[in-house]
């Protein structure tokens, strides 16, 4: 049994220079982003490691829905003008806008790797603006 030299209660030396790891090298400019995901030529950059692109798989799931509501203008010009109108402007709580909520899920497995990133979305031109990236995304992963 041998023992390292020196003493075994003092304060703990700090790893020589050489072995402290380097910082990754950049793998060029960010080409396009979603969510935390950033996607250069070669690498996708996410929270929890990178992933090489060439190869990788893309799949985008729409989990979102639109609903309708009642605008807020509508309901105070509606309950503010009740004395005016003899009531009339109750007619404006019929008046509906569409509301989009949720998110989009993008997917992208590389080898056995896999990440999973929530986009919010709030109306319906989000959902085909990240479905064009998602297509630009897979076109640079074909070549």
């Amino acid at each position: 049994m041998t023992f390292p030299s020196g003493d075994p209660w003092g304060a703990p030396s700090s790893p020589p220079a050489s072995e402290t790891p380097a910082p990754p090298e950049p793998s060029g400019p960010v080409i396009a982003e979603i969510a935390e995901m950033q996607i250069t030529s070669t690498m996708v950059h996410t929270p929890v490691g990178d992933l090489p692109l060439s190869g990788s798989r893309w799949l985008v799931t729409d989990q979102w829905l639109s609903q309708r509501r009642t605008p807020t203008w509508a309901k105070i010009a509606a309950f503010g003008g009740i004395c005016f109108t003899a009531g009339l402007s109750l007619f404006l709580l019929l008046f509906k806008e569409p509301i989009a909520q949720g998110t989009v899920n993008v997917t992208v497995t590389s080898g056995q790797h896999q990440y999973v990133s929530r986009v919010p979305v709030r109306n319906e031109d989000d959902v085909t603006a990240i479905n064009q990236q998602v297509n630009y995304i897979r076109s640079l992963a074909a070549l």
